[in-house]
């Protein structure tokens, strides 16, 4: 594991709480992650369109009674980006060889859109590990009716990737995801910060970082498949279900409760798809009061 590679102060209650970012060595793969704090360890998992720079403000907040640990996935911000391994299930025990280089045998675990699939197929494969689950506004491929989400009046971009949908994205990155900052969020205007978007793109337009992105859509076949078989053991640990009114509504709690024995949903007012940033005076304090139990 590489020495870190710098840290960044966030302020809180008490003075600022220090963010180091950090590598890890799994084998073939290399992991970016985030990390502050101490105490029962909390895993961050970030979706589509951002990467773990998204959590910091939640990281200020937690940090001050958890171990948190935020990486960015396989093909994400500064991990590795191999060719393959982006469906969930591989994803998921990307994040279980990290907790465990780092020894952490337990811990709750946060997902957000891409994330929150993670999120399961690790709670899934691994439910000894997970205290408590948040998952945060997309869906379960393969749980319900999930081909009837809101998310798939967008099924376009499930099937954009390959050589031409490179192509024509490389150097637009920013255009791309305009469309997903803006049109998932309740109100464009108070959806990702232009400096948070600047920093998305830039993270994106790296070297395999769109291939990367685009499959994990490729891969929804495969985790439908994966979800409907764990789905017939629900998950026996809390669950926390935060969807944006505008966005997920009730399908990703009704989901929830599908996969899990104790669900506690809450529909965020007035928030789109970006809930830590449309709605984080909202988002933030449930969550620590989640983990805080």
């Amino acid at each position: 594991m590489d020495a870190d590679q710098g840290t960044s102060g966030t302020p809180g209650e008490g003075g600022a709480i220090e963010i180091a970012s950090r590598f890890a060595e799994l084998g073939a793969l290399r992991l970016h992650y985030l990390e502050a704090g101490a105490g029962e360890p909390v895993l961050l998992l970030h979706g589509y369109a951002q990467t773990s720079h998204m959590w910091r403000p939640l990281i200020a907040e937690l940090a001050k009674t958890h171990r948190v640990i935020a990486p960015d996935l396989r093909g994400f911000g500064a991990s590795s980006k191999p060719e393959a391994g982006y469906d969930k299930t591989t994803l998921a025990q990307d994040v279980r060889a990290l907790s465990t280089a780092l020894g952490i045998d337990r811990a709750g675990v946060v997902g957000h859109d891409i994330g929150l699939m993670v999120a399961y197929a690790y709670a899934a494969q691994y439910p000894e590990a997970v205290t408590r689950i948040a998952l945060m506004d997309a869906f379960l491929p393969g749980v319900g009716d999930w081909t009837h989400v809101w998310l798939m009046r967008d099924l376009w971009h499930f099937h954009f990737y390959g050589k031409t949908p490179l192509a024509l994205v490389e150097g637009r990155e920013r255009i791309y995801f305009e469309h997903f900052w803006n049109d998932f969020a309740a109100d464009p205007a108070h959806s990702v910060s232009e400096a948070d978007r600047q920093f998305y793109a830039a993270a994106y337009a790296q070297p395999g970082g769109m291939a990367a992105g685009f499959e994990v859509f490729r891969a929804f076949e495969r985790d439908a498949a994966d979800f409907a078989a764990f789905a017939k053991t629900k998950l026996p640990m809390p669950m926390l279900v935060l969807t944006g009114e505008k966005a997920s509504g009730e399908f990703l709690i009704a989901q929830g409760r599908l996969v899990a024995e104790h669900v506690e949903g809450v529909v965020v007012e007035g928030s789109g798809h970006w809930l830590m940033d449309e709605a984080p005076g909202k988002v933030i304090p449930r969550l620590v009061a989640f983990f805080a139990d």
